[in-house]
């Protein structure tokens, strides 16, 4: 197994590379979506942590495709804040996350990226990423299905991890920091607006 994985700076990309995975055959169960929670857009009445496939809230934002996206939930991972996420990543970050805070280990999202096989500096470009208002999608595919889940996620308007680090470094940015307070959502909406660019 692989895992092929795509930054969204649109939440509807992201959205819609899952569907496009989704739709060639690849399991629910081996895609993860993580999405910055900042602003807030979704909320504890949205019953998110209950998986509202079909209610207000997330059920609806999600318009009813695919079953990875209707059990969104609600949680935190350290440097990066709030985050509505699903599947087998949003599950192994928690528990990298949980499990560094006793043995020192890479943080949360850092450490469960690098443990699916995603590069220690692409894994700090997709926490920084999603620290910064993104969307980070991931699916674990036989090695054969690889090249063509890339392909999807590309087709999807997926951020270039090479050219986002460059621009990251441009700013100042070495690597991705758990020490460094969240962003908030104005700092969110001028990163948004940044990447338009």
């Amino acid at each position: 197994m692989k895992t092929a994985t795509g930054l969204f700076d649109d939440y509807s990309d992201a959205r819609a590379a899952v569907s496009a995975l989704e739709a060639r055959g690849i399991a629910s169960d081996d895609i993860s979506i993580v999405s910055n929670n900042a602003d807030g857009r979704y909320d504890k009445d949205s019953n998110a942590a209950e998986g509202a496939g079909t209610g207000a809230g997330i059920g609806a934002a999600v318009g009813g495709i695919g079953g990875l996206l209707t059990g969104l939930g609600i949680m935190a991972i350290p440097g990066v804040g709030p985050v509505v996420a699903a599947g087998w990543l949003a599950s192994t970050a928690a528990g990298v996350a949980a499990g560094a805070v006793a043995g020192g280990a890479a943080g949360g999202l850092i450490g469960a990226l690098t443990d699916s096989g995603v590069s220690e500096e692409n894994a700090h470009v997709y926490a920084e990423g999603v620290r910064r208002g993104g969307t980070l999608v991931t699916a674990r595919v036989p090695d054969e299905l690889y090249t063509e889940a890339e392909s999807i996620l590309r087709q999807s308007s997926w951020v270039d991890p090479a050219t986002r680090r460059a621009a990251y470094n441009e700013q100042g940015w070495a690597r991705f920091d758990d020490t460094l307070p969240p962003y908030d959502a104005a700092e969110v909406e001028k990163e948004r607006l940044r990447n338009l660019r």
